[in-house]
């Protein structure tokens, strides 16, 4: 029974010793596993110290432009109803809805066989009448006015005449004044006989059937109807063969190659505006689209509802893309401050306190400068000191960035 108990106690004591190897195994692998993993830490530590990537600007001597914001709308000053002249049935219709047409274009004919008919015999009666006058004044014994005045007297009235002239279209006096210096040249030219075929003419009427047959020419050339300029065609509301009267409205004719924006810029601001400043303009139908134009003209007068004062903007618009009616975000230049330090607003950090500071990237390491700060508009800042020209300051990638970091910069 004693032999059974001692291989017991025996059993016991290789069971003990064998667990306290293994626990002893088992803790230095866990040592060696965390001694390996805080060496992979602290290296992992290093190559991100080594490689923290950002994105950087140059500090440079430029313009800080400081804009005014408004509302505005395009519209063009080239935008005409076309309406007929005369009376007539549409011979032909040469345009169609949205198309362009150039300057001259024929775009409607009317049917202009009784206009060339009354200007035949127009020029039939202007004909009958030359010939009588032509044969008056070759055949006729009496007629000639004796002169009561001379030559130089006559030089005097044309001398009085052309200084009255002159002093009317300066506003220097009136009409009624004018016209008798007129007559006075007329009467002395009748007296010398120097207006006896003039005279004779208006006698036998010549005068007023050449008169008659240039009337007769114009209302023919009214039924050709051309474009008084170059543009594009849209609300046609007549058709070929129809007929129409004096006035009816035909189609409208536009012009889009340059667009004006109408905007009001507040009555307390209308001191910075100057004509020739630049604008840009964002239209909601091209996003991230910035449209460039210049101040053409400022209202004098301001608007008594709203004190706002009107701004004419021009904008080329070769491709038509801004259409008349559109509404535009509208930036104004309206002071300019040249010859600044700036700086992209994105590159400026604030710290507690409220204090400013950028980070300069010095041969790959990011150092933090507290700067002082001037004028700023969205995009930059005047910076006055702390940053010099021409040093490379973050704007991206630097909020957790810490004095001499270590940085990669990436375009």
């Amino acid at each position: 029974m004693i032999f059974p108990k001692k291989i017991l106690i025996i059993s016991l004591i290789v069971i003990i010793v064998a667990a306290l190897v293994y626990v002893f195994i088992i803790r230095d692998k866990s040592e060696t596993v965390g001694d390996e993993s805080s060496d992979s830490t602290e290296e992992g530590r290093t190559v991100q110290e080594a490689s923290l990537p950002v994105k950087v600007d140059v500090a440079r001597i430029g313009d800080l432009i400081i804009t005014l914001k408004s509302p505005g709308e395009a519209m063009t000053n080239m935008n005409v109803v076309m309406k007929a002249e005369v009376p007539g049935t549409i011979k032909s219709l040469n345009v169609e809805e949205s198309k362009h047409v150039r300057k001259g274009d024929l775009l409607v004919e009317l049917d202009d066989e009784e206009l060339r008919l009354d200007l035949e015999r127009q020029e039939a009666e202007r004909l009958r009448v030359l010939s009588e006058y032509l044969v008056e004044k070759r055949f006729a014994d009496q007629g000639e006015l004796s002169p009561t005045v001379d030559a130089e007297m006559v030089q005097k009235a044309r001398d009085e005449y052309e200084t009255a002239r002159k002093l009317f279209r300066a506003g220097q006096i009136s009409r009624e004044e004018y016209e008798k210096a007129s007559r006075e040249l007329e009467l002395s030219l009748i007296e010398l006989g120097e207006m006896k075929d003039e005279i004779l003419s208006a006698t036998k009427m010549l005068t007023q059937r050449e008169i008659a047959v240039k009337e007769a020419q114009l209302e023919l050339e009214k039924t050709k109807i051309r474009a008084p300029f170059s543009g594009i065609v849209f609300d046609i509301q007549v058709s070929p063969q129809e007929h129409i009267t004096t006035g009816t409205e035909l189609f409208t004719l536009v012009n889009i190659d340059r667009i004006h924006v109408q905007a009001r810029v507040l009555e307390s601001e209308i001191g910075k505006m100057h004509e020739g400043r630049e604008v840009d303009l964002k239209f909601s139908a091209y996003p991230g689209k910035v449209f460039k134009g210049k101040v053409k003209a400022i209202s004098p007068v301001i608007n008594p509802e709203d004190r706002t004062c009107k701004v004419t903007i021009e904008v080329p618009n070769p491709e038509e893309a801004i259409k008349p009616g559109m509404h535009a975000d509208v930036e104004i230049a309206a002071e300019i401050y040249t010859d600044r330090l700036l700086i992209p607003q994105l590159a400026v950090l604030v710290r507690t306190g409220g204090r400013k500071l950028a980070f300069v990237v010095e041969e790959g390491i990011a150092k933090w400068r507290y700067i002082d700060v001037g004028l700023e508009n969205e995009d930059y800042i005047e910076v006055l000191d702390g940053v010099k020209e021409g040093e490379v300051v973050c704007v991206d990638g630097h909020f957790t960035l810490a004095h001499d970091a270590k940085v990669r910069i990436e375009k």
